[in-house]
């Protein structure tokens, strides 16, 4: 308490009385970051009052800022030299509140950036840029720089920071601003690293602008932080030059090389918060094929924005199907991203006009594949092949070939071959599903039968199938009413049945 009571009579001082100004290096020492976290936000806090008080009276040099030394000179008057004097103690607790950003204890990262913020909206209001024509830009860009360099740090993960720092992002322009802010940083930091990946910083640089909500149109953007007359002038409130930043941000940060835990959290929401909000979503092929290339996860990942670059910009890959035929490997029963990819496998093997090789080919891969696959996946699979047989009646032949191959023995198609046309899918049946009318679980056994019978033109729904979990089948059964069971096909009606009648009717006690 002694400590507040001493940071507010100097406070008062200060602002009092101009032959005090010196005492406002007492309120600074503290954000040298040496002291307690407590003795910090109360400095913080004092610092916030003085420079609020000072930028809203205009008592700081409006202008480019000259070197300190020379405002001495005899041709500053007295005013000017106080307020470039008191300019310079502003700009000096600027830099220790970006530097207590980095601060051990979170209340003091969370004051500094507060603060700064708030600095950033008086400055909007009362800016320290000399006005000379009706369309200058008054936003403190430099001001923010340092709250975004704050929440960019190389060694440490500053997700809550930055989640404190997100309502800031409802402002239009602090938004257009920030994702500018960002794009240096990243061409500034990364150019240093040779290509090597930083996941610390490039997980911050992810935090960041992974939740940026874009305006669909540009009459959604009326929250601004500056209050400009001519602001329908400005760059910052036209939605096509927030595309531009945006998209140019993205393609900054992604051309330099992820981590594998970025690149999937990247591709989980490109198709849906990065593409649509885009000028030329085709600048993201490169990125996207590379991605698809990987192979694993990450390319099934990559299937959504593909998926959208083929479909809506009429982007062409060569040996898509190919590639698409490769990713199917037992792990596709089993991985998280399972609904996702059988949804955009689906929509691919939708066209009619693939030739018949190559969705056999998908078919019998698939279904050899389901040898060994959960329960849950099988009850997914079967449907989802049956829809393949009715969109594709030319691979009929799989289900209807007198005399096929019984097993994996006598099968010709070859697994391992790459080359869908090489597999040789269309000279074998399916014998796999066969076998799966044997399976331990009556469900799928059930399910596989579907495919003794002629099947119905309509297409199965599997939307409700392809998130089946284990726990969810299992729920299911346990939650199966009991039925009785006969055991016998005749009523007993005694223990030696008839005789038991006839030896009644001799020893009636009648």
């Amino acid at each position: 308490m002694a400590r507040e009571a001493a940071l507010a009579a100097c406070l008062e001082a200060v602002l009092g009385s101009r032959c005090s100004a010196n005492r406002v290096f007492e309120l600074l020492e503290p954000l040298a970051g040496q002291e307690e976290p407590e003795d910090i936000v109360s400095a913080a806090r004092t610092c916030s009052r003085l420079f609020g008080a000072l930028l809203e009276r205009r008592e700081l040099f409006v202008g480019p800022l000259p070197d300190q030394d020379a405002s001495l000179g005899e041709s500053c008057s007295a005013e000017d030299k106080y307020r470039i004097w008191m300019r310079h103690r502003y700009r000096d607790c600027v830099g220790c509140l970006g530097e207590l950003m980095g601060h051990d204890a979170f209340q003091v990262k969370e004051l500094a950036l507060c603060t700064l913020m708030k600095f950033v909206e008086l400055e909007a209001q009362y800016p320290l840029i000399k006005i000379e024509w009706k369309g200058t830009l008054t936003f403190p860009c430099d001001l923010l720089k340092v709250v975004v360099d704050g929440l960019l740090p190389t060694t440490e993960d500053a997700s809550l920071l930055i989640s404190r720092f997100q309502e800031y992002l409802e402002y239009d322009d602090v938004r257009y601003f920030v994702m500018k802010a960002v794009t240096a940083s990243i061409g500034q930091v990364m150019q240093k690293t040779k290509e090597r990946p930083l996941p610390f910083y490039q997980q911050n640089v992810f935090s960041l602008i992974s939740p940026i909500n874009m305006p669909n149109k540009e009459s959604e953007m009326v929250k601004f932080m500056v209050k400009q007359d001519n602001r329908e002038e400005l760059k910052f409130s036209k939605l096509q030059a927030h595309k531009q930043v945006f998209e140019k941000m993205w393609l900054t940060f992604l051309k330099h090389k992820l981590p594998p835990g970025l690149y999937k959290k990247v591709l989980v929401i490109l198709h849906d918060s990065v593409l649509p909000y885009m000028n030329e979503p085709t600048l993201m092929m490169d990125f996207l094929t590379v991605a698809y290339g990987i192979g694993g996860a990450i390319s099934l990942l990559a299937l959504n924005g593909l998926f959208i670059l083929i479909h809506q910009h009429n982007l062409e890959y060569p040996d898509f199907y190919k590639k698409l035929y490769s990713l199917l490997d037992p792990s596709i029963y089993h991985v998280k991203y399972r609904a996702r990819f059988f949804h955009l496998t689906d929509l691919f093997l939708s066209s009619s006009h693939l030739p018949a090789y190559l969705v056999a080919a998908f078919i019998k891969r698939l279904a050899r594949l389901a040898l060994t696959a959960p329960p849950e996946a099988l009850l997914m699979i079967i449907p989802f092949i049956c829809n393949l047989f009715r969109r594709h009646p030319a691979c009929r032949v799989l289900l209807h070939r007198p005399g096929g191959p019984a097993d994996m023995s006598e099968d010709p198609y070859v697994m391992e071959e790459e080359e869908p046309s090489e597999s040789r899918a269309l000279q074998s049946s399916l014998w796999e599903i066969q076998s799966l009318q044997n399976h331990y679980h009556p469900d799928v056994a059930k399910a596989a039968a579907v495919l003794n019978q002629s099947l119905s033109e309509m297409e199965d729904d599997i939307s409700g199938l392809l998130e089946l979990s284990a726990s969810e089948l299992f729920d299911r059964e346990v939650k199966k009413k009991a039925v009785d069971v006969p055991l016998e096909f005749e009523q007993v009606r005694g223990l030696f049945g008839k005789k038991n009648d006839i030896f009644a009717e001799h020893f009636s006690l009648d």
